[in-house]
């Protein structure tokens, strides 16, 4: 049988085709645009999504046998706000999650409300990014449009809707809004009261790996699909690239140096930390899972490289770096404000500790460094909570490069296992329309069949301890700068 992931992502929507044996038969992508109408606003019309997601499921699968396809499910970005009137028409663009309007409105939650009163409901604090206090900000500022609101929906759920007819999100994308109970897989009765909203408002909750109906007779036919497709809930995008990891299960790694940087641990029990440092969100995989998010990861690197020293050829700047551990330059990574461990939208990137020898060389090391560090931050956290890592899975743009490998398995002071598939989100959704339809009896059966390691980074002790030494003092930095900001 064949297995469609559709990674519905900030650029572009991105559609992968498996087959039963985990093999990739084809993989399309299409982009659609980004609407920037104030500065630090961030939107998308939802009908671009499901345009370019038909267009891309036709060309996908033209040369596909179409009878053999037997699910769909979704990776998606998380924490956008889709607003449905009482027709199912669209009300507004999409608040993505890296929109900055909502600044009022978080410290009104985390303040006002407050973080404890927060986290007793939610298991987690307010964070600009997150959809409650969009919907908040909505209802402030168009309440013309937040009396029209029939249904509140995350991105890749409204394409699960267009697809199925039906209204439902899964427990690891509904951890992000603010409004569910993630101890308890429900959504939290408090939390709709604050930010009132009606739960006939919100979707029909499923687990990532549930089936929420079949497709629709219309769209099969506009697709050439057979109607017995079934469409499996999903996840949000780092629980699906989780999946696509081999994240699942308990006390397992994967760090991400994406766009964005996280670290994501998954676990078989419910867990939080006291000062909510890191998410604690509901698991694709059935349980749960802690992860740190870094707002800026491979993109310092790139703002570095392409903005600054005017350069394309990354591993060219690379090479020259040969002094691990023995950099006397730091660099804060904070180049779009910051959200795991410090909650500070207002943080900002820098360089310290220059002197007339620093070198090229030595700045992009920093920025490899900071970035590390950053992740090690969470990473930390995790620690403090009694979670034992001694190893991580990594993907993203910049795991491409073995020396930021290197860097990272010496920070943390874990192996770094490199994977074999590398297509994150979209592998993950595949992987979860699999269970659903019944090739796997569950998501830890198909990753550890279908999640292959190709190789390892490990530790060196000397170059840790060195690693260990410039740490204490690259986490010194924050706290003595922060009142700039």
């Amino acid at each position: 049988m064949l297995y469609i992931g559709v990674d519905l992502g900030t650029s572009a929507v991105k559609l992968l085709l498996m087959n039963e044996k985990g093999g990739i038969e084809n993989i399309v992508s299409k982009e659609y645009p980004l609407e920037f109408p104030h500065p630090g606003w961030s939107q998308q019309k939802p009908e671009d999504w499901w345009d370019k997601t038909v267009e891309g499921l036709k060309e996908l699968t033209a040369n596909a046998d179409k009878s053999r396809i037997a699910g769909i499910s979704f990776g998606g970005q998380m924490h956008g706000l889709v607003v449905l009137d009482s027709d199912d028409n669209v009300i507004r663009p999409a608040i993505l999650w890296n929109d900055g309007r909502t600044t009022k409105e978080t410290d009104y939650l985390n303040n006002v409300i407050g973080k404890d009163k927060l986290s007793q409901y939610t298991a987690n604090i307010a964070f600009a990014g997150f959809t409650a206090p969009k919907i908040l900000w909505m209802k402030e500022n168009e309440p013309e449009n937040f009396n029209r609101i029939a249904k509140i929906m995350l991105p890749k759920d409204y394409i699960a809707y267009k697809l199925s007819g039906v209204h439902c999100t899964d427990v690891s994308d509904a951890s992000g809004m603010l409004l569910f109970d993630v101890k308890n897989k429900c959504w939290s009765k408090e939390m709709m009261d604050i930010c009132s909203v009606r739960e006939d408002q919100l979707a029909k909750i499923f687990e990532s790996y549930e089936v929420v109906g079949n497709i629709k007779a219309d769209v099969a036919a506009q697709l050439g699909f057979p109607e017995s497709v079934k469409i499996i809930a999903g996840a949000g995008d780092n629980a699906a690239a989780a999946i696509g990891t081999g994240t699942v299960g308990d006390g397992r790694c994967n760090i991400s140096l994406g766009t964005s940087g996280t670290i994501f641990i998954s676990s078989k029990d419910f867990c939080v930390d006291e000062n909510n440092a890191l998410h604690a969100f509901a698991h694709s995989d059935g349980h749960y899972h802690l992860m740190g998010c870094m707002l800026s990861a491979a993109s310092c690197n790139k703002w570095w490289m392409e903005d600054i020293i005017g350069t394309d050829d990354f591993a060219g700047e690379q090479k020259d770096i040969t002094k691990l551990g023995e950099n006397n330059v730091f660099f804060l990574p904070y180049l779009m404000g910051e959200r795991s461990p410090h909650n500070n939208p207002d943080a900002r990137a820098m360089f310290i500790g220059m002197s007339m020898d620093t070198t090229r060389a030595d700045m992009t090391q920093a920025v490899l460094e900071g970035v590390a560090f950053g992740i090690r931050d969470s990473f930390e956290v995790a620690r403090s909570l009694g979670i034992n890592i001694t190893k991580t899975k990594i993907c993203g743009g910049g795991a491409k490069s073995p020396l930021w490998k290197k860097i990272m398995a010496n920070v943390l002071g874990i192996t770094v296992e490199v994977i074999e598939s590398e297509e994150g989100p979209g592998y993950g959704g595949a992987i979860l329309a699999a269970v659903g339809c019944g090739e796997y009896a569950s998501v830890e059966e198909a990753a550890d069949k279908l999640v292959k390691v190709v190789g390892t980074v490990e530790p060196d002790a000397e170059l840790t301890r060195k690693y260990e030494e410039k740490y204490q003092k690259f986490k010194k930095i924050y706290p003595t700068v922060k009142c700039l900001y």
